[in-house]
């Protein structure tokens, strides 16, 4: 296990009960999602131009701006499903630009394919490998990625999205859904993101536990303090550092 130092600022004990099932956040928690979202519109937008060459002409970046505000204010319901939006998107371009609409499912695809390309941090291989012997292990996101379809899915028990939750992060359902999957009370389930807001706050306001992952490409993004004075752990750089603090409390 690669040793890292701990913030200095840390308690000097576990502040609740350990916790013996771990929920995780996915995007920019185990890999950084920026660079796959790009690759995959880059390989839909190749595909458009091969298959439906109006419909890449249509779709600029006003046109999808438009369009999704339009399927918002349609379909408030849904604004959770990222997938929905995406999809939709697609098809209202299509009948737009004259191209056949039932074809958006198939470049719907292409695009959820080459999302799943991803690149995982450093870390997140050997901690979720050490994690997984110990703690029962949920993926828990409000994107489309699939941890099997990223190769990761031998080290989680079971994985909660929003798309088919009907609820995003922060919405406590999201989280009691990921402590169900587990077979453990709230209270004995650790939650580790990168978002103060939607992970932190959220996970403590739904009765878990949480761990702040702020790491560096990440860090200008909130302030230190960002999830306020009463969480008692300050952030993590990496899960290597989150595993010595577990493996030494």
């Amino acid at each position: 296990m690669t040793s890292r130092a701990l913030p200095s600022s840390l308690p000097a004990r576990w502040p609740h009960e350990p916790p013996v099932a771990i929920s995780i956040d996915l995007d920019d928690t185990l890999w950084p999602v920026t660079p796959t979202l790009i690759a995959a519109e880059a390989e839909l937008t190749q595909w458009l131009l091969e298959h439906a060459p109006g419909t890449a002409a249509c779709m600029t970046p006003e046109f999808r701006a438009s369009t999704r505000k339009a399927l918002l204010t349609r379909h408030p319901e849904r604004a959770h499903d990222l997938t929905f939006l995406r999809r939709e998107g697609i098809r209202q371009a299509m009948q737009t630009a004259g191209d056949p609409t039932h074809r958006a499912e198939e470049a719907f695809e292409v695009f959820l394919a080459a999302r799943q390309k991803v690149q995982c941090f450093e870390d997140v291989r050997p901690v979720l490998q050490q994690w997984a012997s110990r703690y029962r292990l949920i993926a828990l996101t409000n994107g489309n990625a699939d941890v099997h379809r990223v190769g990761l899915g031998e080290y989680f028990h079971g994985s909660v999205d929003a798309a088919s939750m009907g609820c995003a992060k922060p919405d406590p359902r999201i989280f009691a859904r990921a402590c169900e999957l587990a077979g453990v009370p709230a209270h004995r389930v650790l939650h580790v993101g990168d978002d103060p807001h939607l992970d932190v706050r959220g996970a403590q306001a739904a009765g878990l536990q949480a761990a702040w992952l702020r790491r560096s490409m990440f860090a200008h993004r909130h302030g230190t303090d960002a999830c306020g004075e009463d969480h008692p752990l300050p952030p993590f750089e990496d899960l290597h550092a989150l595993e010595s603090w577990l493996q030494a409390h």
